[in-house]
């Protein structure tokens, strides 16, 4: 090589670079997906695809039940109830704090929080039934109103207890059922009652949230713990502070359970709410005193409503009331788009 001459060739040490394959798309990059910087994206999925499922099945409005998780019915053969270890998990709690069996009581082996338990798990049972029969009446007359989209879903949190029950009556009925499930760090499943097309799981508890509130015109309301408060005071604060851009009927079930857990008349006492506010709900005690709660609080807001709005279904036109069916009126039928929450 001429050393002299300025025009020699500089070879690069690093060689020839390899072929380079092709980017992957940014929605097909699991580490940006499910990095920090994918959770704006997240969040806005577990908005959208509800929302096109809801749209695809034709699902116009919800009823909501809430209530334990904690307890989960098996047959009526035996009437047994197992304490599950976490909210939502499909483990038995440890053995220690399972209800007293009854020859453990009669040879007075069972701990204090066992016979407690025994005690709840007997109220606990009827509860999941009494949910179960409610669900079932709801989905039946529901199932009657003609409509092209399908009114009043019973839906829950898709887990075991109350929600079970809550799916089970609705899907017992023929009706479509939804449940919202919440990914949570132990084993667990949605109970099988649930229209498959309609099962959810979220990983963020506000858009879960979102949805129980978003298209429910009834929340019904059973004995339940932590998460039960929750999600009922959330909406009753939404109606307090009226963020719900439509009228919503409150159920709270056992009343007995539920005035034991708390005093909401020393909110009145002091001050805290107005005494208006205790009129955002009603207590029911039978299947039968809250299927007549919701059906007039369903019927008084939004059938009889969008009735008198000229909003009946051309079908009915020109026919009376009394040919639709026996004992049932024109402003029993048709309903309103999707619930909204306000701006």
């Amino acid at each position: 090589m001429d050393q002299g001459s300025g025009n020699s060739e500089k070879v690069s040490p690093r060689g020839a670079p390899t072929p380079l394959q092709c980017a992957s798309l940014a929605y097909e990059n699991p580490d940006f997906l499910n990095g920090p910087d994918g959770r704006l994206i997240r969040i806005v999925a577990e908005y959208l695809e509800p929302l096109a499922r809801f749209r695809r099945e034709q699902i116009q409005d919800t009823v909501v039940f809430f209530g334990s998780a904690r307890f989960r019915g098996r047959e009526e053969a035996n009437h047994e109830l197992e304490l599950l270890d976490n909210t939502g998990s499909t483990q038995p709690a440890p053995s220690h704090e399972q209800p007293a069996s009854v020859p453990q009581i009669v040879q007075g082996t069972a701990t204090e929080l066992q016979r407690k338990r025994a005690v709840a798990a007997v109220e606990m049972a009827r509860y999941y039934e009494d949910a179960r029969r409610l669900a079932g009446m709801l989905t039946t007359w529901a199932k009657r109103i003609p409509s092209r989209r399908h009114r009043f879903v019973v839906t829950s949190g898709g887990g075991p207890g109350i929600m079970e029950a809550a799916n089970r009556g609705a899907w017992e009925a023929g009706g479509k059922t939804i449940g919202l499930n919440i990914r949570l760090p132990f084993e667990q499943s949605p109970n099988p009652y649930i229209t498959p097309s309609l099962n959810f799981e979220f990983h963020y508890f506000f858009m879960r949230k979102l949805w129980f509130a978003y298209m429910s015109k009834a929340l019904v309301v059973f004995p339940g713990g932590f998460g039960t408060l929750d999600e009922m005071f959330e909406i009753l604060t939404l109606a307090q502070t009226q963020k719900l851009a439509k009228k919503i009927t409150v159920v709270i079930y056992g009343s007995e359970y539920w005035k034991r857990v708390f005093n909401l008349d020393a909110l009145v006492d002091t001050g805290a709410i107005s005494p208006k506010d205790i009129e955002l709900f009603q207590y029911a005690d039978t299947p039968e005193q809250a299927f007549d709660m919701l059906k007039q609080g369903l019927t008084q807001n939004y059938l009889l409503a969008e009735a008198q709005e000229g909003r009946l279904a051309e079908s009915l036109e020109g026919k009376g009331s009394q040919e639709l069916m026996a004992g049932w009126t024109v402003e029993d039928f048709l309903g309103p788009e999707m619930a909204k929450t306000s701006k």
